[in-house]
C-alpha cells in the first residue's frame, strides 16, 4: 500500500502514558488517577466549540479511522422525532481523521472529562479510546496520546450508512438544542477548508455538495471562513 504524500512518516510509537487508572473508566472524572497533561481529541464539533477551559490547542490526525456521518443525535442536534446527523469515528486501517487535540491540565482535567462524558458519553452515546494524534506542525517530534470519544454500532442512537443525499436531507430537517444539524455540518466543512486545506474528506463534502444542490441559496464566501477561523476559544494561561 503506498503511504500518503500529504502525511508525515510514522514514527515510533510514544511510551505508554498513565492517563488513567486500570480501575477507573475512560470518561469518568471522578476517582480517576490523572497524569498531566491529559490530550483530548476532537473531530466534530469540539474543533469549534470545545466547551470546556484548556491550556493549548493543535491542528493534527489520528490514523486508521475515517469519519462519518453515522451517529443519530436527539438532543444537541435533533429530536426523538427527526433524529440529526453527527460523526463518528470508523476503523479504517488506509485512512486517518484531522481535527483538533485540546491540552488540558490541572483543575481543567476533571472538569472537562466531567463535561465530555455528559455530552458526549452520557447524551451522545458514545465511548472513549486513547488514539496516536499526530500534530500539524512540521517540527512534531512524536505523536501525543489523546482522549478520543467514538459512537460504536452498538449504542441505541447509531443510525449507520446511508448515501450522501440521503444523510444531506435528513440534515436539512433536523435541529436541537444546540442548534440546527445545517451548522454542524457547514462548521465542520469551514474548519476542513480552511484548517486542513492539504487534507480530504470526501464524505464529509459529498454531504455538503448534495445539501446546497438541495438548497441552492446556501454558499461559502471569505467572510464565512474568517468568521469560522475567529470563534473565540476558552483557555486557561
Amino acid at each position: 500500500m503506498k503511504r500518503d504524500p500529504q502525511l508525515p512518516e510514522e514514527r515510533p510509537e510514544p511510551p505508554p502514558c498513565p492517563l488513567l487508572s486500570s480501575s477507573s473508566p475512560l470518561g469518568q472524572a471522578e476517582g480517576a488517577e490523572l497524569a498531566a497533561p491529559v490530550w483530548i481529541f476532537g473531530y466534530g464539533s469540539l474543533v469549534w466549540r470545545p466547551g470546556f477551559e484548556f491550556t493549548s490547542r493543535k491542528v493534527g490526525f489520528i490514523r486508521g479511522y475515517s469519519r462519518r456521518f453515522w451517529q443519530g443525535d436527539t438532543f444537541h442536534r435533533g429530536s426523538e422525532k427527526m433524529p440529526g446527523r453527527v460523526v463518528t469515528l470508523l476503523e479504517d486501517c488506509a485512512a486517518c481523521t484531522w481535527g483538533v487535540a485540546y491540552e488540558v491540565r490541572g483543575e481543567q482535567i476533571p472538569a472537562s472529562l466531567e463535561y465530555l462524558n455528559m455530552r458526549e458519553a452520557v447524551l451522545g452515546g458514545y465511548d472513549t479510546k486513547l488514539v496516536k494524534f499526530h500534530p500539524q506542525e512540521k517540527d512534531a517530534e512524536e505523536p501525543i496520546l489523546a482522549l478520543v470519544y467514538i459512537a460504536t454500532p452498538q449504542n441505541p442512537s447509531y443510525l449507520g450508512p446511508a448515501s450522501e443525499e440521503d444523510i444531506a436531507a435528513q440534515i436539512i430537517v433536523s435541529s436541537g438544542c444546540a442548534g440546527h444539524n445545517i451548522e454542524y455540518l457547514l462548521r465542520l466543512a469551514d474548519f476542513m477548508r480552511y484548517f486542513c486545506p492539504q487534507a480530504e474528506d470526501k464524505h464529509l463534502f459529498s454531504i455538503e455538495e448534495a445539501l446546497i444542490s438541495i438548497l441552492p441559496c446556501l454558499y461559502y464566501t471569505e467572510e464565512s471562513l474568517e468568521e469560522t477561523a475567529s470563534v473565540p476559544q476558552k483557555s486557561k494561561s
